[in-house]
């Protein structure tokens, strides 16, 4: 299985529509985290920092960064933005998880 992370085009330019009002530097750090409703969550925060080990995203001047561990549960994912009927957010396409809620922030593997 593939540990590289991509980004689509719609959300490097969402991302980077969200960056742009933020102080230069600025980037999207996204987290897996324990808790949720299957057990395990994405967070997403705006950091200005990033460690040495963190996976590092460009695409059309939009910066993820994602840290070691995060990246064993979200190897071979794409990251996406989506708006549709619903509402807008951002989707993770995750070939790790065996299992999701309904409210896309939360999985199982």
């Amino acid at each position: 299985m593939s540990t590289q992370v991509t980004l689509t085009e719609r959300a490097a330019r969402r991302i980077g529509e969200i960056l742009e009002a933020e102080p230069a530097g600025t980037m999207l750090r996204i987290l897996v985290e324990g808790g949720g409703c299957s057990v395990f969550q994405y967070k997403f925060n705006l950091d200005r920092d990033h460690a040495n080990d963190d996976l590092v995203l460009a695409r059309d001047g939009a910066t993820v960064l994602i840290d070691p561990v995060s990246v064993l549960y979200m190897a071979g994912a794409e990251i996406d933005f989506v708006d549709d009927l619903i509402g807008a957010s951002f989707k993770i396409n995750n070939p790790v998880a065996s299992a999701s809620c309904g409210c896309g922030t939360s999985f199982s593997v």
